[in-house]
């Protein structure tokens, strides 16, 4: 599936009867969303006069918020593949031990890449809320909701990102894969949950 559709396309495509795309290009998505609406504030910022002293900070926040809005938005389409290949490993056929042995390989493999691309899109979700927070304390003013926004949609991409990493880890038999997934997202979720909720506080108390 191209990330190059319209919305209305991709909304079509996620109310169908099909399994993709579902709640990881939705997450990809929505941290897509929060890196915009941080690079808004910061294009909105960067070049104002009143904001001078944090020009260069604000354009460092841009450059990577730029970078991970590119990122997620190539992850709708990753994540898509990598499901659709945990489909086609669990097709592949069955009749005799060697062809069980080799697809019962071949679904965990699928699953463990499936597994890491939501790790990776729940990675990324979580910069855009670090990046959030200094976007809120030096930017424009005027478009703060705009940040606090950002930093609700990458929450919310982080979120949904988690729950595809657990579902499929539940499936996976390597255990020190198991472990060693489920100990970082457990520590990212730690991390930024309370972060953005900080950040999202900080707007409000601007208003």
């Amino acid at each position: 599936m191209s990330h190059q559709i319209s919305v209305q396309t991709f909304l079509d495509q996620l109310a169908s009867a099909k399994a993709t795309p579902g709640g990881g290009g939705a997450a990809a998505l929505s941290g897509a969303m929060g890196a915009a609406l941080v690079s808004m504030v910061c294009n909105l910022t960067i070049g104002r006069k009143k904001y001078a002293a944090v020009d260069t900070a604000m354009q460092e926040i841009l450059d990577q918020s730029e970078q991970l809005r590119a990122e997620l938005t190539a992850m709708v389409a990753a994540d898509a593949v990598a499901f659709e290949a945990v489909m086609a490993a669990y097709a592949l056929p069955k009749a005799t031990a060697e062809e069980q042995a080799a697809r019962n390989v071949a679904i965990q493999a699928a699953i463990q890449h499936a597994t890491i691309v939501p790790l990776e899109t729940a990675r990324a979700c979580a910069q855009v809320i670090a990046l959030a927070k200094p976007a809120v304390e030096m930017g424009n003013t005027n478009v703060i909701s705009d940040a606090g926004a950002g930093v609700l949609s990458a929450l919310a991409g982080l979120k949904t990102a988690a729950l595809n990493v657990l579902i499929n880890l539940g499936t996976i038999t390597d255990e020190t894969f198991v472990a060693t997934h489920r100990a970082e997202l457990e520590q990212i979720l730690a991390d930024h949950e309370s972060l953005a909720e900080e950040v999202y506080n900080s707007v409000k108390s601007k208003f």
